[in-house]
């Protein structure tokens, strides 16, 4: 596979681990649908290298990631290889979650936790000092999943589409928020959020 390009600040070891995730991806996507196909160097930059981008905006200290429609594991198996957190995935296709636990054994990620349901129904979840989603749903939607999972003090990391003004406006109908805002490293028209004291707006009246 093409080695290109390499991943700042991270150990060579971790760095052919993600690449052999990718290679793993690449076989089962033959038979099972867990990306859009691609040349393995675009699927690097687009779902590796754009899922890396989060970690330095993990804040530090404990508690766990929890990774919201993980799909094939992005951004929250990367996060998990990246950051050492215990990481909770969850993602309600049990095709997808085999291919999950998989990556997770292959990654020698032994504190990655798979959840095979639905974000609603999942019962046995712990608060979260870090809640991440990549192309899951509007922001408004997000923030109903992520304020009742959130520790105090916890944030919660979302890369955004050409349409995040939209989608911030129309959250602040329901929701306050400090918001922080950071260029994406690998798409021109994307944003990350980094959101954190979210709260409905019916709880401040």
């Amino acid at each position: 596979m093409k080695q290109a390009p390499s991943l700042d600040g991270v150990p060579r070891e971790t760095e052919e681990r993600l690449r052999d995730y990718l290679a793993l991806l690449i076989r089962w996507n033959a038979r099972i649908n867990l990306v859009a196909q691609a040349a393995p160097d675009t699927l690097w930059v687009r779902h590796v290298v754009d899922s890396a981008q989060l970690a330095p905006f993990v804040p530090p200290g404990p508690g766990p990631l929890i990774d919201l429609g993980s799909g094939a594991g992005f951004p929250g198996l990367v996060l998990a290889a990246l950051t050492g957190r215990e990481t909770h995935l969850v993602e309600s296709d049990r095709r997808k979650c085999a291919f999950l636990q998989e990556a997770a054994r292959l990654l020698g990620l032994s504190q990655v936790i798979i959840h095979p349901t639905r974000i609603e129904a999942a019962a046995t979840l712990p608060l979260a000092a870090v809640v991440s989603a990549r192309a899951l749903a509007p922001l408004s939607q997000l923030l109903r999943y992520t304020h009742r999972l959130l520790l105090p003090g916890g944030v919660a990391l979302f890369p955004k589409g050409r349409n995040v003004t939209e989608e911030l406006t129309a959250a602040a109908a329901g929701w306050t928020m400090r918001i922080e805002r950071f260029a994406s490293r690998t798409d021109p028209d994307s944003t990350i959020l980094r959101l954190s004291e979210i709260s409905p707006v019916s709880a401040q009246a």
